[in-house]
């Protein structure tokens, strides 16, 4: 309880006013300078990088918590696949308990062991996928057991000691950055600037000038605690539901409950939050509405009136054919031209 009491703390301070916001201003900019001064480190080569013997794509995102990334690394993976590559995507892992790392995860593994996020990836993509801390690690495995031209890496933008070729950064347009501040006094790993550096900028929502929109389409409910039973949203229509969500913007999951015409409880959690079986049971019978990236942690302890409400990356048509000419161009020149880390 305790904290979850701190998270939300930290939320209301980095995304509205707050005293505390204005004193730890400060070591927001030292924190900022701090992040400058390494990402410089790497690009001159004071700090080591690995390049991998594929090309690397990195989606991720200059601010702490969810902004769509995930969704988006899924529909990069399946694009690249389509498209004729064999992608493999690299992920942290993050939330895992696992010992030992990187961990090769399919679409059966154990959440609690890789995380979350992995499992989602395994199970929309069917591509491999390699979660791990290090993910320089992580990559190296995933090119040592599968074969794979192109390999995407969730999240790590920040994770420079992986040298990448492609960067798209996404950003959450109803939040935006904030208060604009680094941590801890702002939500920001690195300042705003480090936009202007990256190959895409997507926005979850409606873009501004230089960035490409995407939304996220919702498909019907399914069972936690079984996949394949499912009905439309329209069928709870009117009703009154619990809504539950462990992840970076809870707010933006209930309002969709909300535009489907639910009338939700709203139930907000710490993004990767690991749920107890007290987490998702309340007096009554009124369903349960919950994230994907939750469900597949709770399926053995949801009851049986909870329910999934899965999303797609749909981007504007832009972003498939910009990688793709990324990635010929990579080809046509030789890697060695590539960009640095960051």
């Amino acid at each position: 309880m305790r904290s979850r009491l701190f998270h939300w703390t930290l939320v209301r301070m980095w995304y509205g006013r707050h005293a505390w916001g204005h004193i730890l201003a400060p070591l927001g900019i030292v924190y900022g300078i701090c992040a400058v001064i390494r990402r410089a480190c790497f690009r001159i080569g004071l700090a080591p990088s690995s390049r991998m013997a594929a090309p690397v794509i990195v989606v991720g995102n200059i601010a702490v918590g969810g902004t769509g990334k995930t969704p988006l690394t899924i529909w990069l993976t399946t694009y690249l696949k389509r498209s004729g590559y064999s992608p493999g995507v690299i992920c942290s892992g993050f939330g895992g308990t696992a010992r030992i790392w990187p961990q090769q995860v399919r679409a059966d593994s154990d959440a609690v062991a890789v995380g979350d996020e992995a499992i989602m990836i395994a199970r929309h993509t069917g591509c491999p996928v390699a979660a791990g801390r290090d993910r320089v690690a992580a990559a190296k495995a995933l090119l040592l057991h599968r074969e794979c031209d192109v390999l995407v890496s969730d999240d790590g933008l920040q994770h420079y000691r992986l040298a990448r070729d492609v960067e798209i950064a996404v950003i959450d347009g109803m939040r935006r950055h904030g208060t604009g501040w680094c941590f801890p006094a702002g939500p920001l790993r690195e300042p705003r600037g480090r936009l202007g550096t990256v190959d895409f900028v997507v926005t979850n929502g409606v873009p501004r000038a230089g960035e490409i929109g995407m939304s996220l389409q919702i498909g019907e409910l399914r069972g936690v605690r079984d996949d394949n039973v499912r009905i439309s949203p329209r069928d709870l229509k009117g009703q009154e539901v619990h809504g539950v969500a462990g992840i970076g913007n809870p707010g933006r999951f209930f309002e969709q409950l909300r535009n489907l015409g639910l009338r939700v409880n709203p139930h907000a959690f710490p993004d990767h939050y690991r749920f107890s079986h007290q987490d998702l049971h309340w007096p009554g019978s009124l369903p349960i509405i919950m994230t994907e990236k939750d469900a597949v942690k709770c399926r053995a302890i949801a009851p049986d009136n909870a329910w999934y409400l899965p999303v797609v990356a749909a981007p504007e048509a832009a972003l498939g054919p910009g990688v793709l000419e990324r990635l010929k161009a990579l080809g046509a020149r030789g890697r060695r031209e590539s960009r640095r880390p960051g």
